[in-house]
């Protein structure tokens, strides 16, 4: 049996994977990280919880893409069939493809991670550095709920565009259109983490001296040279993308 990899290092991947699919903005980019985390859940034997759950979630989204970007889609100007106020436009339909499949991207590789971590495993991995536990617990349990995130960002998203927020293409839309998204989502989790804690400090989780896990965790130096390197190369293409949209700013 293969050595389990130190959840540090599949925490930093799954990262290092959202942050450079966000930064790319490409439909081709989502689909291949999409794909890659399917074939990723085959190989861990976890394919079928992984895809039922991704189901429940992404069904619903990829339908409320559809109905509002496809046939509702404000900036739309390539009309391919129109009923009364509806319009099916390339425009709505590329725009809903794109955000579909970066959605799906993002869910896929959330619920890979979550259903592959163990928990016990994360909180021993980050009391190595001298994180608190309640820090460890409050962030596995986050991130095994990541379904239930997912859907209550859609939940907001289309609260926000009820009322009216319109994405556009540019960088300034997008990141005006993320703020807007993100407040309501974190104060929610932020929120939630504070029950969290509630149910930690009932267990004694803030009593002072050492702590003992017997727990133990694996790591390798290739692993820590593969956490710097991911960690490197989600920079870098933030870098590049900042950079990329503040030259076609200057350029317009």
């Amino acid at each position: 049996m293969a050595p389990r990899l130190n959840p540090l290092t599949t925490l930093t991947a799954a990262a290092a994977v959202l942050v450079i699919t966000t930064a790319a903005s490409s439909w081709a980019v989502s689909l291949t990280v999409a794909a890659g985390a399917v074939l990723l859940a085959g190989v861990t034997g976890t394919a079928r919880r992984v895809l039922l759950a991704a189901s429940v979630i992404l069904a619903p989204f990829w339908l409320s893409l559809l109905m509002m970007h496809g046939l509702f889609f404000p900036e739309g100007r390539t009309v391919l069939a129109s009923w009364g106020p509806a319009r099916i436009t390339a425009e709505g339909l590329g725009f809903a493809v794109d955000m579909g499949l970066r959605t799906s991207a993002f869910v896929l590789v959330l619920l890979l991670f979550s259903f592959c971590v163990r928990v016990p495993d994360l909180v021993a991995a980050l009391a190595v550095l001298r994180l608190p536990p309640q820090f460890g617990y409050v962030l596995a349990s986050t991130l095994m709920l990541a379904p239930v995130i997912a859907a209550r960002l859609e939940k907001v998203r289309q609260a926000q565009e009820s009322r009216g927020l319109v994405v556009g293409k540019g960088f300034g839309s997008r990141l005006g259109a993320v703020r807007l998204q993100m407040v309501p989502l974190v104060l929610g989790l932020v929120h939630d983490a504070g029950i969290r804690a509630q149910a930690l400090d009932a267990r004694g989780f803030r009593r002072a001296g050492t702590r003992t896990t017997y727990t133990q965790v694996r790591d390798s130096p290739a692993q820590r040279a593969f956490r710097i390197l991911a960690v490197v190369l989600a920079a870098a293409a933030v870098a590049v993308r900042v950079a990329a949209s503040l030259s076609g700013g200057g350029q317009a």
